[in-house]
């Protein structure tokens, strides 16, 4: 009888881990490197082995960071505003973000009137990348006005932003005003999450109302389509 071939053997034993649990889902599998002198083959062999457990959805690899087993997608509930924290606290999966940006312009015309505040007035311009585990799955830009949180700080926007507005700031958030279009991702964006350059991205432009009517954030999110799936309900007029 012929045997497999030694990729193929090699994937068998990887996707077996996964279905037993050795290896859950948003784990990093070992480095190519690892793999290589674990099961005695060239470095080509292994990556014939990954190439095929991605093509069968079981692991994905991530530019410049490694292969992961692949999670279930998170589903963004368009009607619901939570928070990236919030719409995983069932799943108990750790989450955090690398600040990549923080500091105080002034506001333009255009990002005053979005802001519904003066032109030159002082805003945070925040820049960071959301994780799930240690997989990059959204790379959030956000603006606030400064007088509305003068004690912002970069070690609140590595956690919940939400969660310093309404537990910390006491200010009770209304809703938020979100339109998703399909763009294609530009150079830093395909840099931080690992994306293929030439695949589309759905991107969630927001504004965010405090229930006193104030704007207190306004945000361009860039997801990682292949992390995220977007649902709403629709119901028929009567």
């Amino acid at each position: 009888m012929t045997r497999k071939p030694m990729y193929r053997q090699i994937a068998d034993t990887l996707r077996e881990r996964v279905q037993q649990g050795v290896l859950k889902p948003g784990d990093a599998l070992p480095t190519e490197s690892a793999l290589q002198e674990e099961f005695a083959v060239s470095r080509v062999t292994v990556r014939q082995a990954l190439k095929q457990l991605t093509q069968e959805a079981i692991i994905e690899s991530i530019q410049g960071s490694g292969s992961y087993v692949k999670e279930e997608r998170v589903n963004y509930d368009i009607y619901q505003l939570t928070s990236l924290y919030e719409k995983l606290a069932d799943r108990n999966v750790d989450t955090h973000s690398d600040v990549k940006v923080f500091e105080a312009i002034n506001a333009d015309d255009e990002l005053a009137d979005t802001l519904q505040i003066s032109s030159g007035e002082k805003v945070w311009h925040v820049k960071r990348v959301r994780f799930i585990k240690q997989k990059p799955v959204t790379l959030e830009e956000t603006w606030m006005p400064l007088a509305l949180f003068p004690d912002l700080t970069w070690e609140v926007m590595e956690n919940s932003k939400y969660h310093f507005i309404e537990k910390v700031k006491k200010m009770a958030i209304d809703r938020s005003e979100q339109e998703i279009v399909p763009v294609m991702p530009s150079s830093e964006t395909v840099s931080l999450l690992g994306l293929d350059p030439t695949r589309p991205i759905l991107e969630k432009i927001s504004r965010g109302y405090l229930s006193d009517g104030r704007v207190f954030e306004y945000s361009r999110n860039a997801f990682k389509s292949d992390d995220y799936k977007f649902t709403l309900v629709a119901k028929r007029h009567r």
